[in-house]
């Protein structure tokens, strides 16, 4: 399962993420949640919570309900730089 999550990370999702300087990375998959953290232009961007939950939330979910229940969001915002506004 993890495979195919990750293919469609590559060819519908970071794709867009690295328009804005930014990528996902796969953290853990378990009980149904996915655990990523966004680095790049994504960390601690503005937008980057919206971006998760009403964007690759929303596709993961529609494309595999029975495997994702949620995405939970693992990256350091803190320590981001705002990159990308």
């Amino acid at each position: 399962m993890l495979h195919k999550i990750e293919q469609v990370l590559d060819e519908q999702i970071r794709p867009a993420l690295a328009s804005h300087g930014g990528d996902i990375e796969v953290v853990d998959f378990d009980n149904k949640k996915l655990f990523v953290k966004l680095t790049g232009g994504c960390q601690g961007c503005s937008s980057s919570s919206a971006t998760l939950k009403d964007g690759i939330e929303r596709m993961l979910k529609g494309q595999f309900p029975e495997y994702i229940d949620e995405l939970v969001d693992l990256t350091d915002h803190a320590g981001g730089a705002n990159p990308y506004m």
